[in-house]
């Protein structure tokens, strides 16, 4: 399965392929003996960057699901004023460019908040990353009442951030919502009632892994 977002660039690739395929015909052959492969390798690193594979969520509102498939680079306690209100756990996930890029939600709960911000394209890893890149923020309340923020960071290669939610929509927890080309990162701005269930170095799997779990006050 591949991911609807990425029909526009999988055709522009495929077709600029035709093209010099055409072009190819008055060449000597020893010249496609060298681009046809090329053109082939192309074709198929489009294919496979914008797969979709389908996932199982685990059926339980307490947990918090990885939005996206990466590694996690990042824990650390910060003050989130601009929906949060209060500090909070942040977990960022790197994406690299042979990840599954397509997002999904890590809480079911309501888009109380949402702002996207142009920006720069530093390194998706380099911590500032989450202040200055191009990035979309999501505030979202959680059905117990707790309120928590994800955010789409574009990186060095990412150019381009999708997502189909806006302000008043109801989430549900594993379903896609977007998707960041080439190359990116996910921050989590988890409450202190959360219970972290990652760290530094863990792989994670967008809809299916397990990045925390809601404590009962």
């Amino acid at each position: 399965m591949l991911a609807k977002e990425g029909f526009s660039t999988i055709t522009v690739v495929f077709a600029f392929s035709l093209i010099v395929i055409f072009a190819l015909s008055y060449a000597p052959i020893w010249v496609g003996y060298i681009i046809y492969p090329i053109l082939a390798a192309l074709c198929g690193l489009v294919l496979y960057f914008f797969r979709d594979p389908d996932r199982v969520t685990p059926q339980d509102d307490s947990l918090i699901i990885s939005p996206a498939d990466g590694k996690v680079v990042l824990i650390q306690d910060v003050q989130e004023d601009e929906y949060v209100g209060e500090e909070v756990t942040q977990v960022s996930i790197f994406l690299s460019p042979l990840n599954v890029h397509v997002n999904r939600n890590p809480v079911s709960g309501k888009v109380e908040y949402l702002k996207y911000y142009p920006g720069k394209y530093l390194m998706a890893w380099e911590d500032h990353a989450s202040e200055m890149n191009e990035r979309a923020h999501f505030g979202v309340r959680h059905p117990s009442g707790i309120k928590m923020m994800f955010k789409q960071i574009t990186g060095f290669l990412a150019r381009r951030i999708v997502y189909h939610i806006k302000e008043g929509d109801e989430l549900k927890a594993g379903e896609r919502f977007g998707i960041m080309k080439f190359g990116s990162r996910m921050d989590l701005l988890l409450p202190k009632s959360v219970k972290i269930n990652v760290k530094i170095g863990d792989n994670t799997v967008a809809g299916e892994s397990i990045i925390g779990k809601i404590e009962k006050s």
